[in-house]
């Protein structure tokens, strides 16, 4: 069934990055290495990624039951009326998962295709609670019971390189609402897993595990964050931060936390993992801001994967209008802020 929303966000689809393009990052990658000079380790993390076009949503099927568990089915059709417009048929797993970033499981790119490939996806649970009236844990089917939408948003990462996808999945406000955040409860705080046994990367003290990052109560709660099942119609694979992740479009990417497993509302303002292992680079906001350069590089322009040449950055990646009254202390930059 194909449920159309106008959700004030449209974006044109000639916008939105070709599914070919996003799924093979072989394609790009190349290109956005430059930002990364010396072999500097940046926050961009697993592959995720954003978009905005049509606005429509859709619902997703739920799953069905197996002896090992939950396994969540593919949509069966089309996300959205300009389907066509998205780019060539979901390559084969092989394609999709062959260069990406996920440094829980390596940071070698060429290498997440095998070690990402059978990581365990269900069943899975994520754990809500902190300061709420009504804690609970969600099981994979839990999740999927909320009303599955397709959301075309832009993503900007912040090495320097953007991308407009399809994703599918709700409005993380709904999740919230449902346990009733406390009157106390100032931000969210979310956990990726720490799966030593499947997650190789973890192993090595290159970072301070699990992967934790943050949210403002206000920014959680806005229309246009949203927890992601799913893009192009298709569950999320391993490698982009299956079963569930958080997008938030007007931030760079590396706020938007994948394979989530615990959710906390807390008085205090989290510290992620980036703001731990380089403060004076990744703040708490993180907001899309082109008149703050990264230490490292500008912010000014950007690369559209799949175009030549480079655009200028919008600020707040051309959500102002939506978000820009979150913050009248002007909090936008990538440093510690706020």
């Amino acid at each position: 069934m194909l449920i159309k929303k106008r959700t004030g966000i449209e974006i044109p689809s000639s916008e939105i990055t070709p599914k070919s393009i996003y799924l093979s990052r072989r394609q790009f990658m190349r290109g956005a290495a430059a930002a990364a000079a010396g072999g500097v380790l940046v926050a961009c993390g697993a592959p995720g990624a954003e978009p905005g076009a049509e606005g429509e949503t859709s619902t997703m099927a739920t799953g069905s039951s197996a002896e090992e568990g939950f396994v969540q089915e593919a949509m069966p059709g089309p996300v959205s009326s300009n389907f066509d417009e998205l780019g060539d048929p979901l390559n084969t797993f092989e394609e999709i998962t062959n260069y990406n970033n996920y440094y829980e499981f390596t940071t070698d790119k060429e290498r997440v295709a095998t070690l990402a490939k059978d990581f365990p996806t269900a069943p899975w649970q994520v754990e809500v609670g902190g300061l709420v009236n009504k804690p609970k844990t969600f099981g994979l089917e839990d999740l999927m019971t909320f009303e599955q939408e397709e959301r075309i948003y832009r993503l900007r990462c912040v090495e320097a390189w953007s991308m407009v996808i399809p994703w599918v999945g709700f409005p993380l406000s709904k999740l919230l609402n449902e346990v009733e955040p406390t009157s106390a409860a100032k931000f969210v705080r979310f956990e990726t897993i720490e799966d030593r046994e499947n997650m190789p990367g973890i192993t090595r003290s290159l970072f301070a595990w699990p992967y934790v990052e943050g949210l403002r109560l206000d920014e959680a709660m806005h229309n246009l964050t949203i927890l992601s099942t799913g893009l192009y119609g298709e569950p999320l694979l391993p490698q982009n931060g299956a079963p569930i992740r958080l997008v938030v479009p007007w931030k760079y990417g590396f706020k938007s936390i994948k394979s989530i497993v615990k959710i906390e509302l807390v008085d205090t303002m989290p510290q992620s993992l980036w703001m731990k292992a380089a403060p004076n680079e990744y703040g708490f906001f993180a907001n899309v801001n082109p008149n703050v350069d990264h230490p490292r590089w500008s912010q000014a322009t950007e690369r559209r994967i799949g175009e030549f040449g480079r655009r200028e950055t919008v600020l707040l990646n051309g959500y102002a209008d939506q978000v820009a009254s979150l913050y009248d202390d002007l909090t936008y930059d990538t440093t510690q802020s706020g």
